[in-house]
């Protein structure tokens, strides 16, 4: 089931609200938490009801895995059942995700011959077996505690962020969970969980979407490309992961402040930022925070040397370019990352006001720090976009090959929202060569638009901190909500599903 659906916005999440806030308020607080997990559950067989059987499956052998630790004291027992419970959690991911993909490169090599299974990915496998994973980590490591099978089944379905995201943590969620007094219904956070729903659909609805086409038929034409035409839809690529992703995160924030629960931010302004390190501070934190808290600092973080914290951070970005896809693709955009990173840390070039203005041997200015480090974040798009690794060659290739054959015109043509109907009408009454053109006025317009939303102040933040000027925000969200509510019709699947 999506968030922008009308089977959510008007069945499921009215019923889980009622039901949450009902039966909390007779006192019925065990049967309000095994209302919830099923309405999760519900929520994510909607997709493929053989779905259920995994994570109901993945649920119960993480379970039973704290179980043991809790009958467990002597350490290294507790640290031989980390180790098989991490070869489980990623083995059923292997299988799911990338048996396949290793079965292809298996072939290439050798020329075997083996069938591939063509096995079905869950949807949210990657996001709820790494919240499995940390979990039974620190249990294992005396960290985090046991705790009832109806808890962590809440806190493992919990359907904001089940499929997507954030990766949230036993620390951050399950005590909120069992605090009986924010299971009554607090109309302050239930404004503010409005707000930042509405500001995630409509970044979804009215945004995403909209750039999605040109993105999607550019690709499949991508071998009769121009330059300027790559640009063009590299850029509006870059604005569409954003909005589709943060407003994902966004809509799962607010649904989560609904029920009174804070999820972790998982976008910060990105964008914003004047060097690479700090845009992974800042884009899908929970997934870095994860990677940093037990795959880096495991590994030695920082306090093996240097050049060994260097080896370590290319370790985890490609293990994160690996988590987003079973494709070279998604493995390169890791490495190029991690090596931009790496150049980062070697504090040769750095942007003033930042924390390497002292240690650089030169600096630049911020903003010339800033234009950097989105053209670079582009160009690595450009691998996580692409099918394979020659297409984001040649699509690089045709960059920096100055080419033209007029198919900019073409590929804007795709920027299709029932909005700009009028537009193209208006001109068609004069000239039908003057439709192409208005397609690429609107398109600057739209490019204009998302840098002016990215480069400003965080709307996530405001969305949730705001509380001056009720009425005027009250009718925006309004006219966003009926905009986006109309425009239900047209549902897309977020882009993050397929990882």
């Amino acid at each position: 089931m999506l968030f922008n659906s009308y089977i959510f916005i008007c069945i499921l999440l009215p019923v889980a609200l009622l039901g949450w806030y009902g039966l909390n308020y007779f006192g019925l607080n065990r049967i309000a938490s095994i209302f919830l997990t099923g309405i999760s559950l519900w929520f994510y067989g909607y997709f493929n009801v053989s779905y259920l059987l995994i994570i109901v499956c993945s649920i119960l052998v993480n379970y039973l895995i704290s179980i043991v630790a809790d009958k467990t004291e002597d350490e290294l027992q507790n640290r031989i059942l980390m180790i098989i419970a991490i070869f489980i959690n990623l083995g059923i991911l292997f299988y799911f995700k990338y048996f396949d993909f290793f079965i292809e490169n298996i072939n290439a090599l050798t020329g075997a011959g083996i069938p591939l299974q063509e096995i079905l990915l869950p949807l949210g496998i990657s996001f709820f077996t790494f919240q499995q994973l940390s979990y039974v980590i620190d249990r294992c490591l005396g960290r985090a505690e046991h705790i009832g099978l109806i808890d962590y089944a809440q806190f493992v379905t919990f359907f904001p962020q089940l499929i997507a995201g954030p990766i949230v943590l036993y620390d951050e969620i399950v005590p909120q969970f069992r605090d009986v007094t924010i299971r009554r219904f607090d109309k302050d956070f239930f404004a503010r969980g409005i707000r930042l729903f509405v500001l995630g659909l409509a970044k979804k609805m009215l945004l995403a979407d909209v750039l999605a086409g040109p993105v999607n038929y550019a690709f499949a034409i991508s071998y009769d490309l121009d330059s300027l035409t790559v640009i063009f839809v590299m850029l509006m690529y870059a604005f569409e992961l954003y909005f589709d992703f943060s407003g994902y995160c966004d809509m799962a924030m607010g649904i989560g402040l609904m029920f009174n629960i804070v999820l972790p931010m998982n976008f910060d302004s990105p964008y914003k930022s004047s060097t690479v390190k700090e845009l992974w501070n800042r884009w899908h934190m929970t997934l870095s925070r994860f990677f940093i808290t037990y795959v880096y600092i495991p590994l030695g973080g920082s306090r093996r040397g240097f050049i060994r914290m260097l080896f370590n951070i290319l370790i985890v970005f490609t293990l994160s370019g690996l988590w987003h896809g079973a494709a070279w693709t998604y493995v390169l955009w890791g490495v190029i990352n991690g090596l931009l990173v790496i150049w980062d840390n070697l504090c040769i070039v750095g942007v003033e006001g930042s924390e390497y203005k002292r240690e650089c041997r030169i600096y630049i200015p911020k903003r010339l720090g800033q234009v950097l480090t989105f053209c670079c974040f582009l160009l690595t798009l450009v691998f996580f976009r692409s099918s394979g690794v020659p297409e984001a060659f040649r699509l690089i290739g045709t960059v920096f090959g100055f080419k033209w054959n007029g198919r900019l015109t073409d590929v804007l043509s795709h920027l299709s929202a029932p909005e700009f109907y009028i537009f193209e009408e208006a001109a068609r009454m004069i000239s039908d060569n003057l439709v192409p053109w208005v397609h690429v006025v609107i398109s600057v317009l739209m490019i204009v638009l998302s840098f002016v939303l990215v480069m400003g102040p965080s709307a996530t933040v405001r969305a949730v901190r705001e509380t001056d000027r009720p009425v005027r925000r009250a009718i925006l969200l309004g006219v966003l909500f009926v905009w986006c509510f109309v425009s239900l019709s047209q549902v897309s699947t977020f882009l993050y599903f397929n990882f």
